[in-house]
């Protein structure tokens, strides 16, 4: 029952030490890595940079025999046991050094949640399934192996915050695109927004000290707004005309000129 599932966990777990193990012992930022992690308080902070990098050749040394044939039934025990080691040491470093940072998989500083834990039991629990497996990984590899191994790996990103930057960032950007009134051109946009935006921008600021009123005037040219304001330039009475992006939120593109209505001259054209 457990064959077909089993027999790929270790092609899963090999390529997550692969990569925890290759940046414990590969990574320019292996000392600071070990420095911001629980191991100082652990082993001492002599022998924290030893203990971490010693930690990357267990993995990549587990790594290549979990992904090289043949297959072994201890293979996957060594798996579970490293797995129930890396519980442990996460148990320590939340209790004894809140403030650490996990030091898995990336430089980044990231620090022990609920998400640290799961990842680690995630990998303990596809390594007790891999102790079912009786033949090497190749071999059990199908579509439905394959659909597997996807999940896994989606579940390992989903629960590392060193790959945020991959999905849940992106996820989050397009959210707000998708929920931001400027992303709607169904419905008229309010003048606070275009007053917000008006008020962001470089050709409000370089115009300001001139207006000598409020918002006078607007109306809507295409995807353009346009404000218009009392303004005095070197004595003489204008208008203020900014032309303001309707739909989008972009103040480095608003436009003014400060207009004469009594002569119909443009007396000056802002950025």
């Amino acid at each position: 029952m457990l064959e077909w599932p089993a027999s790929v966990q270790p092609l899963f777990i090999g390529g997550t030490l692969l990569w925890s193990g290759g940046l414990k012992c590969l990574g320019r930022s292996a000392r600071r890595s070990a420095e911001r992690s629980a191991l100082p308080s652990l082993v001492g902070e002599g022998r924290a940079l030893a203990a971490y990098r010693l930690t990357g050749a267990l993995e990549l040394a587990l790594a290549a025999v979990l992904l090289l044939p043949p297959a072994y039934a201890a293979e996957a025990v060594a798996a579970v046991v490293l797995g129930v080691g890396f519980l442990g040491y996460l148990t320590y470093a939340k209790v004894a050094a809140p403030d650490s940072s996990c030091g898995c998989l990336s430089k980044r500083r990231t620090p022990v949640t609920w998400r640290s834990f799961a990842r680690a039991g995630l990998v303990t629990a596809a390594a007790l399934l891999g102790t079912q497996a009786d033949a090497w990984w190749a071999g059990g590899l199908g579509a439905g192996t394959a659909v597997l191994l996807v999940a896994e790996v989606a579940a390992l990103l989903a629960l590392s915050p060193e790959a945020d930057g991959l999905w849940l960032l992106p996820l989050r950007r397009l959210r707000i695109r998708m929920r931001h009134p400027l992303a709607d051109r169904s419905f008229e946009m309010p003048l606070e927004s275009s007053l917000q935006q008006l008020l962001a921008s470089p050709a409000y600021r370089q115009v300001s000290p001139l207006l000598r009123s409020g918002l006078r005037e607007t109306w809507d040219e295409e995807d353009t707004r346009i404000l218009c304001y009392t303004a005095e330039y070197e004595g003489t009475a204008a208008t203020a005309v900014f032309a303001v992006p309707l739909r989008h939120y972009l103040p480095e593109e608003v436009r003014v000129a400060l207009v004469d209505e009594s002569s119909e001259s443009t007396l000056l054209v802002g950025v």
